[in-house]
């Protein structure tokens, strides 16, 4: 039997965030921390990481000087316990120094892009986790991998009052949206 790294052998509270920026960056590029607990995330297929990359791209020329676009970044939605989440696409504030952490409030727009391995993570856990912790859009793409032509994005605005996610409409095919910022592709583009 092969034992387990150091880095996952974890106390009964769980990874604090003091140890997860403690960890090698290597290791935290492939996991998430929920309520403490490692989660060891596969590495996206190619396809799933071009339609991320390419989106950016569009958000990017997009959103403007106020805001910037990174993929595959740490955000951190909560301390205690550590709930630290690596969304395929986040636009946050541009004034936000690269040496300090993303948090929510920081946030303009989330984006996951599901893979097989992700459905309940990315429909049913990262929605709720993200509006509870303040994120104002969520964005999930579903179906990138089967074409454009069955390709979604299914967009979600927070309700403050109720920090929870409410339909803002779902788009397949192509994209044009003013909110939170003008923005259009077609979905083909991305592929």
């Amino acid at each position: 039997m092969t034992a387990l790294p150091d880095w996952m052998v974890l106390q009964p509270q769980g990874l604090s965030a003091a140890d997860y920026e403690a960890l090698p960056e290597e290791v935290c590029r492939r996991i998430e921390i929920v309520d403490g607990a490692i989660v060891v995330n596969p590495a996206p297929r190619r396809a799933h990481q071009i339609v991320a990359r390419r989106l950016a791209n569009v958000l990017e020329d997009a959103c403007g000087d106020r805001f910037l676009v990174a993929t595959d970044v740490d955000l951190r939605l909560r301390d205690v316990p550590l709930l630290n989440r690596r969304p395929d696409i986040v636009v946050y504030e541009a004034s936000l120094a690269d040496d300090a952490v993303l948090r929510p409030e920081h946030c303009l727009l989330v984006v996951e892009v599901m893979s097989p391995g992700s459905v309940t993570a990315d429909q049913t856990d990262k929605p709720a986790e993200y509006a509870a912790a303040g994120v104002r859009h969520f964005w999930r793409i579903e179906n990138a991998a089967d074409g454009a032509d069955q390709m979604a994005v299914f967009r979600y605005r927070l309700d403050p009052t109720t920090r929870a996610y409410a339909s803002a409409g779902v788009s397949a095919g192509s994209l044009a949206v003013s909110d939170p910022f003008a923005v259009s592709v077609v979905f083909a583009d991305l592929l």
